[in-house]
């Protein structure tokens, strides 16, 4: 329920309530875009500070969290022009950033070693019924998108307070690693990090401009936010297939679910008109983008299993860094060329993260415990 709160309602809410808000406060795409890439950079602000700390003080992470979702959401949801939508957006973003390493040592310590696998793909795959959950609220309540966002800040927060009572207490240093990983543990991540800034780059126009791009295309409104909502149900479909992807290599994985998400990404900006296009294409990549996500975090801890929080707060520093970056590149793309180049080239970046998968194995190098780089 955090993840859902802090990615699938604040953070990724942005672009379902993107159009709402450009017709009331007068955001233009551009302008939006600068807007989703400095929240991007927050969010890799509260996922660096997740990189130093999870593994130590994954609690006081945990209130930050919901502190960031709770002022964020509510500077939305009063927001009166351009610019105090925008401190407040950028704000929120740092609420997922601090919760996903978090929750990954909450599952390292309070779930035993050969159910972690399963437990995290469960906590990660929470994206998925967040957005169904923030495209069904969108149906109900707008065009007042100012109580979508009270909803959001709502629904973070109290998530936030569940996963501290059910959390068990434990001395910070057990079992903890050193904060700072080694030389070698950067090394192994390699493939892993250029893959992540792939995906980041080409997964930002389908989450920030997907939905505008199908009111353009002249798709009813209730259509649009349907198709947001098979988005949130792909990502949700990531726990039925956890068991099949887990018995797969992390990199084969990888490579799967992000060839799903670049294709999509390009069948929606090829056919926006279609309404059965934009329902099935926003499934799939929603199902390519979470299990993709998953595979990263199963990717990292194969490396080294006791690193896992520090390797996805890495990761996900990298691939909202990318989302950063490919925001405001689409936001200008769209504005000159239109969204048919943006997708595509969204969709070749999404494409080159899925090779890396495949790619040949390089010799093999060791992480700081041993194990080997994949």
């Amino acid at each position: 329920m955090l993840i859902a709160g802090s990615y699938g309602l604040v953070r990724f809410g942005f672009g379902l309530l993107l159009p709402e808000m450009q017709a009331e406060l007068g955001l233009d795409d551009a302008t939006a875009g600068v807007v989703s890439a400095g929240a991007s950079l927050v969010y890799c602000g509260g996922a660096a500070a997740g990189f130093v700390l999870a593994s130590r003080h994954a609690r006081s992470l945990v209130v930050a969290a919901a502190a960031a979702a709770g002022l964020g959401g509510a500077g939305m949801a009063i927001a009166t022009d351009v610019a105090m939508l925008a401190i407040a957006a950028i704000v929120s973003s740092a609420a997922a950033g601090l919760a996903s390493p978090a929750l990954v040592d909450a599952v390292r310590r309070n779930v035993p070693r050969d159910g972690r696998s399963w437990a995290q793909t469960i906590v990660n795959a929470g994206t998925g019924p967040g957005i169904v959950a923030a495209g069904a609220l969108a149906l109900v309540v707008l065009p007042d998108w100012r109580l979508a966002w009270w909803v959001a800040a709502g629904v973070t927060v109290a998530s936030a307070i569940a996963v501290l009572a059910a959390d068990r207490r434990r001395p910070a240093a057990e079992g903890a690693p050193s904060a700072v990983p080694s030389r070698e543990w950067f090394a192994g991540h390699r493939r892993l990090i250029a893959g992540a800034a792939l995906l980041g780059i080409g997964s930002a126009a389908m989450w920030n401009y997907a939905r505008v791009l199908l009111v353009d295309a002249g798709l009813e409104p209730s259509v649009t936010v349907a198709a947001w909502i098979a988005l949130g149900a792909g990502g949700a479909a990531t726990i039925a297939t956890a068991g099949w992807l887990s018995r797969r290599a992390p990199r084969t994985a990888w490579s799967l679910t992000t060839a799903v998400a670049a294709a999509a990404t390009l069948a929606i900006a090829l056919a926006p008109g279609s309404q059965g296009v934009a329902l099935a294409a926003s499934a799939a990549f929603g199902w390519g983008y979470v299990a993709g996500s998953g595979a990263l975090i199963a990717w990292t801890g194969e490396l080294e299993p006791e690193r896992a929080p520090t390797g996805t707060a890495l990761l996900f520093i990298v691939l909202v860094l990318g989302q950063a970056i490919g925001a405001a590149l689409a936001g200008a793309l769209i504005g000159v060329l239109g969204h048919l180049p943006a997708f595509a080239l969204a969709a070749a970046a999404t494409l080159g993260a899925s090779l890396l998968g495949v790619a040949r194995r390089p010799a093999p190098a060791h992480s700081g415990s041993g194990g080997p780089a994949r």
